[in-house]
């Protein structure tokens, strides 16, 4: 029997069983209630929106959204969520799913901190980012059925969500600030670093090498 929560089904699937096993096991109860949180209200604003995104492909972006917060996938220093990103597309590949699903995957996930573009691609990426607003920033939170709500939120609690995953946050970046440059994540930083200065579009310009 799948699993149902508050009306909304999870995928009942190898990938889905052994990515909620993954993430349970190598990050914390914070990111894994987060990330749960994150799938089930993309399917509310998937219903919302009238879209039907791929409940699998969806389960498997929302849960691996925020680990490159906790484990870098390469040497390579890049954006967290290029790491998060790249740990879903070879666990997709590795089991069989196409490379247009993993590449969905790939995208939702890379852009789940980018404003103003992911809500007009494809649906699997559009929920995605509009989960993560609603967990994180309260988007939408008043025109969620409220009942819906108190059974995710019992199911996967808060509990001190907005400190914690700050904290998480700043630990995810604190040693790679650079990647930070031109995203949201620079407002953390600039926030909690201290010394952290980011480098505006007007600096890097006005430094460029062109002689006007």
């Amino acid at each position: 029997m799948p699993e149902v929560i508050a009306g909304l089904e999870i995928p009942e699937t190898a990938a889905v069983a052994e990515a909620t096993r993954r993430i349970q096991d190598t990050t914390s109860p914070l990111i894994y209630h987060h990330s749960r949180r994150v799938f089930f209200f993309g399917l509310m604003h998937a219903r919302q929106l009238g879209v039907k995104p791929d409940p699998e492909l969806l389960y498997l972006a929302a849960m691996f959204h925020d680990t490159g917060l906790l484990t870098s996938f390469s040497d390579v220093e890049q954006r967290f969520e290029v790491d998060g990103a790249d740990h879903a597309r070879t666990f997709l590949l590795d089991r069989g799913f196409s490379a247009a699903a993993a590449e969905t995957v790939w995208t939702a996930i890379a852009l789940h901190t980018t404003p103003g573009i992911p809500h007009r691609m494809a649906p699997e990426i559009a929920t995605t980012y509009l989960g993560v607003l609603t967990d994180v920033l309260g988007l939408g939170l008043d025109e969620l059925e409220q009942d819906q709500l108190a059974e995710i939120l019992a199911a996967h609690p808060r509990g001190d969500f907005k400190n914690e995953f700050l904290r998480t946050y700043v630990d995810g970046l604190k040693n790679r600030p650079e990647t930070t440059n031109g995203t949201v994540n620079s407002d953390v930083l600039e926030h909690f670093l201290p010394g952290f200065h980011r480098v505006t579009t007007v600096e890097r310009m006005l430094g460029s090498p062109w002689p006007s």
